[in-house]
């Protein structure tokens, strides 16, 4: 990647240029505050989730809003693609996940399973595994395909802010 995308409190991104620091493009719409940001594999995609309830899918050369997903009851706190690109994640402080079509826009699944505000998503690199953390102290792994909690991991002693999988899958950092 030549660019790095920021969501900002303003309720703006902002597409930079890696090499001369420039900001390549500012991407409006968003009502409120921005709280996630998330580059398509290909990167032709970016994902944003924020305060205003909405998942946003923009397209990175125009600069224009591709779609809006609605469907959250509360703020979203972080978006994440598949490694095919086909969906996206995002959590909630609606205590839930949802699993949206890229290419139809359609919410394909809701996973329920934390009992509090979900802060962080993030797909496995591998498989269809999705991992999520939040203010329940616990971190989630879940089959994508089924909708199925697959494990719950616990030993944080305060909420979990974010999760992320090791480029082959192995690891999930909390």
């Amino acid at each position: 990647g030549q660019l790095l995308a920021s969501g900002s409190l303003d309720k703006s991104i902002k597409l930079w240029n890696v090499q001369s620091g420039a900001c390549v493009r500012t991407l409006k719409g968003h009502t409120e505050s921005v709280f996630s940001v998330s580059f398509s594999p290909v990167g032709k995609l970016l994902g944003s989730g924020g305060y205003d309830k909405s998942v946003k899918l923009w397209d990175t050369q125009s600069g224009a809003s591709v779609r809006t997903l609605t469907g959250h009851a509360d703020f979203v706190e972080s978006v994440s693609f598949s490694r095919d690109g086909q969906l996206l994640a995002s959590g909630s402080l609606d205590k839930s996940i949802k699993l949206w079509n890229v290419q139809s826009g359609a919410c394909v699944r809701t996973l329920k399973g934390h009992t509090e505000s979900v802060f962080s998503v993030s797909f496995s690199p591998v498989g269809k595994l999705l991992g999520s953390g939040g203010y329940d102290k616990s971190v989630k792994l879940w089959d994508t395909q089924s909708g199925a909690s697959v494990r719950t991991l616990t030993g944080h002693a305060d909420f979990v802010e974010s999760v992320s999988f090791s480029r082959d899958g192995q690891l999930l950092a909390s």
